[in-house]
């Protein structure tokens, strides 16, 4: 798949960088050293964190700053790695899914960006557009149903909207079934190199648990 940035993102973040990971994966229903991984997280930004600084990290605050430029409230939807480690602070267990889901999970919360998790062949063309939501777009998010997406970074294949920074939708999801992933990486900070980081933990992660040679890694901007 070609990434493409589209002039409305570029606009309110110049500096933006991103990274897809593409490979062929094993998917399973649980992981227990993958949850280790979670949980040992878990404890070290309980002792680090708390839901105010959370929002000072760079790759959230930066993502947030985005979420304004573009007209959302970053507070009533917030970026999907603020939620995650917002929720392990509250002293709330992680919602356990499947080894992909949990290790795209884990792989945000580590380095604080907001990523999307994708089965590639559920894509319709082979180019993905980032661009901003706009006033009535369907958009059908995983598990919550429709979402007012105006005003928030999207992605959209040749079909309509993918991903955006709070959820994913429904119709590109991985399953249990999903062999070809994508997993795209949103550093609107303009980290690059912190986002190459994020890009090989995220292969790394697949040797260790899904059976993949970690695949390849394209940076875009």
């Amino acid at each position: 798949m070609k990434v493409i940035v589209s002039n409305e993102i570029e606009s309110v973040c110049p500096s933006f960088v991103g990274a897809a990971v593409e490979a062929q994966v094993v998917n399973s229903e649980f992981c227990q050293p993958l949850w280790d991984e979670i949980h040992a997280l878990e404890e070290k930004f309980r002792k680090d964190l708390t839901t105010d600084s959370l929002k000072e990290l760079p790759s959230i605050a930066a993502t947030r700053s985005v979420y304004k430029a573009c007209g959302k409230d970053p507070s009533r939807y917030r970026p999907a790695s603020e939620q995650l480690i917002r929720r392990m602070l509250q002293g709330k267990e992680l919602y356990q899914i499947d080894t992909l889901v949990d290790l795209v999970n884990l792989a945000s919360i580590a380095y604080g960006y907001s990523i999307g998790g994708f089965d590639a062949d559920k894509f319709v063309g082979d180019t993905l557009t980032l661009g901003v939501g706009r006033e009535g777009e369907p958009y059908e998010g995983i598990g919550r149903g429709i979402i007012n997406i105006a005003g928030l970074p999207v992605y959209r294949d040749a079909e309509g909207g993918v991903g955006t920074p709070t959820s994913d939708h429904e119709r590109t999801k991985m399953t249990l079934a999903t062999t070809h992933l994508m997993v795209l990486i949103n550093g609107y900070d303009g980290n690059e190199e912190r986002v190459l980081a994020n890009a090989h933990f995220i292969q790394d992660l697949l040797r260790k648990y899904c059976q993949s040679d970690g695949g390849t890694v394209t940076l875009y901007t």
